[in-house]
């Protein structure tokens, strides 16, 4: 089982509790729960962990439950994200101690960068649907904050979380795989094919279709390999690995600038920089890497030029 970054929070969401306003209520008031401070799609870290901070220290900004997203329970303790608005914290949480979530993921524990990837994604989702998207009227968070409901009693449509899925695809043929780099990304990154999903489709259609939209490639069995929430800003990427069925490469979309094919030496060798490990890219890779029985892609070193960090945000894209 392929252990992927922004997964495993070790929380118990308890979603039959979202539409127990009296039980929310008391688990915003046990002393013992904690608050996860969203500003500016940035996450609040202390001393290099996540900031769990207690009721009093987030009063000024939420006086109930209802201003909350209630996340579940870890270790028995109630969890809330709260939105900070404004453009700046209150006196309390300062400002430098919001970072991005992408700069942290490296920092802070797996559990605590799922915690975090989870209470930004819902405050984010809350912040695009500030009105309704029917008639246009101010919405208002109910049940713990997983729904957005429209305040005009002749609408009174509502808004669920959502995400985005999109197929991300490992293609190899015989001892070779194919990767691409995008214009956007560092100079000598490559990373693995990904597209969004279209309405009408299957994920299997979906893998066909981008693979060969970006790089003229035809694939024919594909088989899904692991999944993982990708919050920048609601993608869930679906990864697959696929066999080729063509080898002539030709960029046809304008997504990528270049595509290649690889084979391990050439990755052994530093031949080009490859996506960040936290990404399922990187797993999809050595995923297929380490399927020789040759020694695996982890035993090269931190120090090696693949595994070098982004220089450029857009490098996360994938």
């Amino acid at each position: 089982m392929i252990r992927v970054t922004f997964t495993g929070s070790g929380v118990e969401r308890f979603s039959t509790l979202r539409q127990q306003p009296a039980a929310l209520a008391a688990a915003f008031a046990e002393p013992g729960a904690r608050f996860v401070p969203i500003w500016q799609s940035r996450c609040l870290l202390r001393d290099g962990a996540i900031a769990a901070c207690q009721r009093e220290e987030i009063e000024v900004l939420v006086r109930d439950h209802e201003g909350a997203v209630f996340l579940g329970r870890r270790e028995g303790r109630a969890l809330f994200a709260v939105e900070v608005r404004g453009d700046a914290p209150p006196v309390g949480l300062p400002a430098a101690g919001f970072r991005g979530l992408r700069e942290v993921v490296g920092e802070v524990n797996a559990a605590d960068a799922a915690l975090l990837a989870y209470a930004r994604a819902m405050i984010l989702w809350q912040e695009r649907h500030r009105h309704c998207g029917v008639c246009g009227a101010p919405n208002r968070a109910t049940e713990g904050g997983f729904v957005m409901a429209c305040t005009r009693d002749s609408c009174d449509h509502k808004s669920f979380p959502r995400i985005d899925p999109a197929v991300i695809v490992l293609v190899h043929r015989g001892e070779h795989c194919l990767l691409g780099r995008q214009a956007t990304w560092s100079e000598g990154r490559f990373s693995t094919i990904a597209g969004f999903v279209e309405p009408g489709e299957s994920l299997e259609d979906a893998v066909a279709r981008e693979v060969h939209e970006e790089t003229n490639i035809r694939v024919g069995e594909c088989s899904y390999i692991a999944s993982q929430p990708w919050p920048f800003p609601a993608a869930m990427m679906l990864g697959f690995h696929a066999e080729a069925e063509s080898e002539a490469i030709r960029c046809n979309d304008g997504e990528l600038v270049e595509a290649r094919w690889l084979t391990r030496q050439d990755i052994r060798a530093g031949a080009i920089g490859l996506p960040p490990r936290e990404s399922i890219a990187f797993q999809l890779i050595e995923h297929w890497f380490d399927s020789d029985g040759g020694a695996p892609l982890a035993s090269l070193g931190l120090d090696s030029p693949m595994f070098r960090r982004p220089s450029s945000p857009a490098d996360y894209r994938k």
